[in-house]
């Protein structure tokens, strides 16, 4: 029987927006990653069946299938073709679950999973702006009685129905920076990034000539995050509301990249994998409050698995609000040490399409160099969606 191993995930830096990969146009990125993936384990991209993409807004420089864009990029043959998908925030991680599908069923080989967010370049929103109701048609607001579909609002809805204060979703987003702040400094996040050589203009150097400098360090993480600092910060949705800047995750850009085959394939190839695609799942939820998602597809994902919540040595649940993680904990009950270890999307950044690779990266490495058993993660999506995702250590 085949299974699916991810050989190696690695991931641009984060940068923050307007920040140092604003002039990194997100095809370049996706083809730094890709780069970066091959590098490190010796592959041969011609041996690629194909690379599944995630990108949230695709229009503009993120249009025409950025995937394929990025393959070009990178230089690999013209002859591996990609595709770019799109299940809002948990777009990379679903080209996991295609991947992982593709190989088991035997139709791929050799799959690259992963995906990418210029949010400096392409404005979150960018490709639903276009007239009243936007996407959602007459019959969607119809049904949820025109209501406006905002995740701000989503997130303080959140907040109220569990309780949640405002000093509550601020101590968690300090904890946030205070461990991403503390991981870096223990370089528990180098064994996963992939430098982004940068020329003068902002541009990546893809053309081998000297960079005049080198991203390789998440740039949203503030150690000296305080209470103090984070509550003076006005809310952003509700006067007398929760969520402010401090307490969401970061608007940012990155590029992130799984390798994905069987370990039959591996062994032939000389690859020793990371982790194993123990188990994959979906949850839909009411798309009102849209955020919950997580909650149910973390139990459906434990049920299919034989699994409990003990079991699990670490979960990465993206922080796309703190009210979401917070949520999360109180309905599963799991360990809070085993959390986001090292940080999540409030202190290192969302990049929309690549954060499901950025989440497995962090994940399969942590759980190599702590011997940890399961990882799993999981992430909120627009339209009331999640996935989640267990991993097993293969290391160990």
């Amino acid at each position: 029987m085949r299974d699916a191993v991810i050989v190696q995930a690695v991931r641009t830096p984060v940068g923050r927006r307007k920040g140092a990969l604003a002039g990194a146009h997100p095809a370049d990125l996706s083809a730094i990653a890709l780069r970066g993936l091959a590098d490190r384990v010796g592959l041969d991209p011609a041996l690629v069946d194909d690379v599944i993409w995630g990108c949230v807004s695709q229009v503009g420089e993120q249009g025409f299938n950025v995937g394929r864009n990025g393959v070009l990029a990178a230089g690999w043959p013209e002859a591996v073709p990609a595709t770019t998908l799109d299940r809002q925030c948990g777009s990379s991680q679903q080209a996991l679950h295609f991947a992982a599908a593709g190989v088991i069923s035997g139709q791929y080989d050799v799959a690259v999973a992963g995906g990418v967010e210029s949010m400096t370049r392409v404005a979150m929103g960018s490709s639903v702006a276009n007239g009243p109701g936007m996407p959602f048609g007459p019959g969607v607001l119809a049904r949820y009685d025109n209501v406006a579909f905002n995740q701000g609002i989503s997130a303080e809805m959140i907040a109220r129905q569990w309780g949640f204060s405002r000093e509550d979703v601020d101590a968690y987003s300090v904890a946030s920076h205070e461990l991403a702040a503390a991981a870096q400094k223990a370089g528990a996040f180098e064994e996963e990034i992939v430098p982004v050589p940068l020329a003068a203009d902002g541009s990546v150097v893809l053309d081998g000539s000297e960079p005049t400098t080198t991203f390789s360090t998440d740039e949203g993480v503030r150690p000296g995050t305080t209470l103090e600092v984070l509550g003076g910060l006005r809310t952003a949705f509700e006067e007398n509301g929760t969520v402010t800047a401090g307490n969401a995750s970061q608007i940012s850009d990155g590029a992130g990249a799984m390798l994905v085959t069987t370990s039959e394939i591996a062994a032939a190839n000389g690859w020793t994998p990371l982790a194993r695609v123990h188990t994959a799942v979906l949850a839909g939820v009411d798309p009102v409050i849209m955020l919950t998602g997580p909650i149910p597809a973390t139990a459906k994902a434990l049920a299919k698995a034989g699994l409990s919540i003990g079991d699990i040595d670490a979960f990465e649940v993206n922080e796309g609000f703190a009210s979401v993680p917070l949520a999360w904990l109180a309905e599963t009950g799991a360990d809070r040490t085993r959390l986001n270890p090292h940080g999540g999307a409030i202190a290192l950044g969302h990049p929309l399409g690549g954060s499901g690779a950025r989440l497995a990266a962090t994940l399969v490495h942590h759980l190599a160099r702590t011997g940890g058993r399961y990882g799993l993660q999981t992430m909120c999506e627009g339209g009331g969606m999640a996935n989640a995702t267990i991993l097993e250590n293969l290391t160990a």
